[in-house]
């Protein structure tokens, strides 16, 4: 479930790609997010320190980043920010409480599984133990501690993904050059590339 990230260097699926690089041609108040998203992350205000335990090891897993990645993203603390200034996604399921309550529900019914299966909590099984929880999650088809399982699930990934697409350096991995705002796209055709985009130095590879 690893997901490599480009080294510094500027390894990597697309060789020499820094989406950062590019900041001089955005606006002010899109370089000033991007780039604040790369400096040190908001602290944790949503989450308690269990929860947040949890909740990192259980995004980590989501998006297979490594617990000694780097340059790792903080997924955790911006999942928490959304959680803490009430920034959903405008809508849920009708079937689930709010999303604020489903994490915090769902963590500690995720916490309870790996202490039933592995003996011990969920932020401190070991990355197959909580591979193994997770899939058990994954796979139920019906109801998972009185909540629809893919519900939570769909849940779950939706601001894990949303949390590591956010960073540049995930970017950078899928080839990404950031926003072309304002200068826009004129090279446009299949194949093509606009000058500040990298080849795929592996196409047709899967990741």
């Amino acid at each position: 479930m690893t997901l490599p990230l480009p080294a510094e260097d500027g390894g990597g699926r697309f060789p020499g790609q820094h989406a950062l690089d590019e900041r001089g041609h955005w606006d002010d108040a899109t370089a000033a997010l991007v780039v604040a998203r790369t400096q040190r992350p908001p602290d944790v205000s949503f989450f308690t320190a269990e929860e947040q335990a949890i909740a990192s090891a259980l995004l980590d897993q989501l998006v297979g980043q490594e617990p000694d990645a780097q340059p790792r993203i903080p997924l955790v603390n911006f999942v928490d920010a959304r959680l803490a200034a009430g920034e959903t996604d405008g809508w849920h399921y009708a079937d689930l409480p709010e999303d604020a309550e489903v994490w915090r529900q769902g963590l500690r019914f995720l916490d309870e599984d790996a202490r039933e299966h592995c003996g011990t909590g969920f932020a401190t099984a070991g990355p197959e133990q909580q591979e193994t929880v997770l899939k058990q999650l994954h796979s139920t088809d019906g109801p998972w501690h009185g909540f629809p399982a893919g519900h939570v699930w769909n849940l779950w990934l939706r601001y894990a993904c949303t949390a590591f697409y956010s960073h540049p350096s995930a970017w950078d991995e899928i080839g990404f050059p950031g926003p072309a705002y304002p200068r826009g796209y004129a090279n446009l055709g299949i194949g093509r590339r606009e000058h500040f985009e990298v080849r795929d130095a592996r196409p047709g590879e899967s990741a």
